[in-house]
């Protein structure tokens, strides 16, 4: 891409905030759930959305920083955290044996040197997710179920 004949811009970010419990969900059977032990800084949609949004209407500046969320965290607290506030009831075991092993472990997945921090917390994000999930609950709840 570099050596092409037209202009881009890359914009690498780190790891939305729901990607443990995804990750977690890759796994899960019966309840139970394992997940690497993974060190993440991660992102809100919304705050990688408004770095885009700024990117795409000025001009191509090749590879950005990184864009990252303000704080580095533990990938299975965060899928714990995520899931008890979803009402999921998941077993996590730890472990290297998944899909995700200990070359992992470490700074490998945290934002470069000069990253462009983004101010939205995972605490603040997982607020405003129970607040939109909470409509979504109560419109269900209250639809008829046919007979």
């Amino acid at each position: 891409m570099a050596g092409g004949p037209l202009p881009w811009t890359i914009v690498p970010a780190t790891q939305f905030h729901d990607f443990a419990a995804m990750v977690a969900g890759w796994t899960e059977q019966d309840g139970v759930a394992t997940i690497a032990p993974l060190l993440v800084q991660p992102i809100a949609p919304r705050d990688v959305a408004d770095v885009l949004a700024e990117i795409a209407v000025g001009r191509p500046r090749g590879r950005y920083a990184d864009v990252a969320g303000p704080e580095p965290q533990g990938l299975v607290d965060l899928a714990r955290r995520t899931n008890e506030a979803r009402g999921r009831t998941v077993r996590l075991v730890p472990t290297w044996s998944g899909i995700f092993d200990s070359s992992m472990a470490g700074s490998v997945l945290l934002p470069g040197e000069g990253a462009h921090i983004m101010p939205t917390t995972f605490d603040a994000w997982l607020v405003g997710e129970q607040s939109e999930r909470a409509p979504r609950r109560a419109n269900a709840e209250a639809e008829p179920t046919s007979t």
